[in-house]
C-alpha cells in the first residue's frame, strides 16, 4: 500500500472531498501502480461492504483479468464514479449493479474501470477476499426481503 494513502487513512487524518476530486485522484494513483485503501460511501453494496463503516483495498487490474463477480471502481462519466459488483462482459462492455441495489444497472467499458477491490477491511481491522457473489445473484428475486431483514438486524445489533 503506498504511504501517502495510507497517511490519509489514519485515524487522526480522515477527511471528506467531492467524489469527483478524491476519485480522480485515486484514479491517478491506481494508474501510477499504487494500491489506495477507500472508506466507500453510500449503501448500494450491502451487504458485503458497508459504506461509511468498511474500507476496501483497491488495485488497478489489466482488461484481461476482469471476470464476472468482481468488485469495481469505474469512471462512468467525466466526474462520476461507482463501485459495484460485475455482472456481465460482452467483449468491451461491462454491466455493473450493486449488490443492495434491486433494478439499476450500469453500462460501461473495460478501459473506464479504475480499480478492483481486492481486500475488504472491517472496523475491527480484519482483512477479507471478496466473494464472487454467485449466490447473491442468483437471489436477486428475493433481495428486497433479505435486505430488509439485514437492515433490521443491524438496527436491533445497533441499539
Amino acid at each position: 500500500m503506498s504511504r501517502d494513502v495510507e497517511a490519509y487513512m489514519s485515524p487522526k487524518a480522515i477527511h471528506q472531498f467531492p467524489n469527483a476530486l478524491l476519485l480522480g485522484e485515486v484514479e491517478r494513483l491506481l494508474a501510477e501502480g499504487r494500491d489506495v485503501v477507500l472508506v466507500p460511501k453510500g449503501r448500494s453494496m450491502l451487504p458485503f461492504i458497508r459504506g461509511g463503516t468498511d474500507k476496501v483495498l483497491l488495485r488497478k487490474p489489466s482488461a484481461k483479468e476482469l471476470r464476472v463477480g468482481d468488485i469495481v471502481l469505474a469512471c462512468l462519466a467525466e466526474g462520476q464514479y461507482v463501485m459495484h459488483r460485475i455482472i456481465a462482459i460482452a467483449d468491451e462492455r461491462i454491466t455493473l449493479m450493486g449488490d443492495g441495489n434491486l433494478y439499476g444497472t450500469e453500462v460501461t467499458e473495460r478501459k473506464d474501470v479504475v480499480g478492483k477491490v481486492i481486500e475488504i477491511i472491517t472496523p475491527k481491522g480484519q482483512h477479507r477476499k471478496p466473494s464472487r457473489g454467485r449466490l447473491w445473484r442468483k437471489l436477486l428475486p428475493i433481495r428486497k426481503y433479505l435486505l430488509k431483514v439485514y437492515r433490521k438486524w443491524n438496527k436491533l445489533k445497533n441499539k
